[in-house]
């Protein structure tokens, strides 16, 4: 039964995107080009309600038992409906952050919080008071870092189920059905829509679709790996490795411009490997390998010893910090660590 209604949703994405599409482009749900993004005509960009609905109907079917179900649908819809009217009429920051705010705390009332840490030398951290805003933080940043990752055909569906497939591998070996179910009925809806989606695309998922997928890996990753010990809890952020790395120095590139944090720009990753030259397709190809090699990472760190996997972090973080200064990613000037591996040279 598992089988064949996964089987089911990854059709249906792919039947009723062709319908989405048309309803996106009769009721002005499209994006217009500009100097900042990369497309160079309208596009249709309502694409993640066929995810949606796909999603909707595969948990329908399946009907996953958890006391977290309807929070986490609820939370799930305000993120859709805020997704939809800002494809339609583009909402201010301010306004699409109260929906964000909304979904995530609808989770959190519906008691999906981390509490405590257990730490790699013994003893625990409580968080306390701490624990409803840190959980807030982590939805709320997730979900914004896969919408910046929204910025060619295909990128944020593939990361996305790329992230998915690990997540739900990782429940699978946790002995979690829950998290294993609704994150391979949220996997193949996504992989449909790169049907229609992958360069050259036919239409975008839009903030619809980037909204809702960043909601739920933050929400399954935080339920896969909640109240577990601390080497236990970078796991998610190891696979979440792409859009987390590339918000974090998109963060650090407008702090050192002196830019405010809402300012757009065209040196994300994607943006930083074009001007290297690549193609737009070879662009993603080389993302998904990134995210792809950061999801086999998250699986071999998660067998390692405490001291290995303390290690394997300051070798992780170390690759990332180089790559980041190969290709501009902070600035063509920001090159710490090769410049001191220069002077040693």
């Amino acid at each position: 039964m598992t089988y064949l209604t996964l089987f089911v949703c990854f059709m249906m994405t792919i039947l009723i995107t062709p319908w989405v599409k048309k309803l996106a482009i009769k009721i002005g749900a499209v994006d217009k080009p500009n100097k900042r993004k990369i497309h160079m005509k309208l596009m249709p960009r309502l694409g993640g309600l066929a995810i949606y609905i796909s999603f909707i109907v595969g948990v329908l079917i399946l009907r996953p038992d958890s006391p977290h179900s309807f929070p986490i649908l609820l939370g799930s819809l305000i993120i859709v409906i805020t997704g939809v009217v800002d494809d339609i009429k583009e909402l201010s920051p301010r306004v699409k952050l109260l929906g964000q705010l909304l979904s995530a705390i609808v989770v959190v009332v519906g008691g999906i919080h981390v509490e405590f840490i257990n730490l790699p030398f013994g003893g625990q951290l409580e968080f306390g008071i701490f624990s409803i805003p840190l959980t807030i933080l982590w939805i709320v940043g997730v979900t914004n870092a896969i919408n910046l990752i929204d910025g060619l055909d295909g990128l944020a569906a593939g990361v996305s189920s790329i992230a998915l497939f690990t997540i739900s591998g990782m429940a699978i070996i946790m002995s979690d059905p829950y998290v294993t179910i609704l994150g391979l009925i949220l996997m193949v809806s996504t992989v449909g829509f790169l049907f229609y989606n992958f360069h050259p695309a036919k239409i975008f998922m839009g903030d619809t679709g980037a909204l809702f997928l960043g909601y739920m890996i933050a929400v399954l990753s935080l339920l896969g790996f909640k109240n577990v010990a601390f080497i236990s809890l970078i796991i998610p952020v190891i696979i979440l490795g792409v859009p987390i790395s590339d918000t974090i120095f998109a963060i650090i590139r407008r702090f050192v411009n002196k830019q405010p944090l809402s300012a757009p720009d065209k040196s994300h990753l994607h943006h930083c490997l074009l001007r290297l030259g690549f193609s737009h397709r070879q662009v993603v190809l080389i993302i998904y390998a990134i995210a792809a090699m950061f999801s086999l990472a998250a699986f071999i760190f998660s067998m390692a010893t405490l001291w290995g996997s303390l290690i394997f972090i300051g070798v992780l973080l170390i690759s990332i910090e180089l790559l980041v200064e190969s290709i501009g990613l902070v600035g063509k000037d920001y090159k710490p660590l090769l410049n001191l591996l220069t002077k040693k040279g």
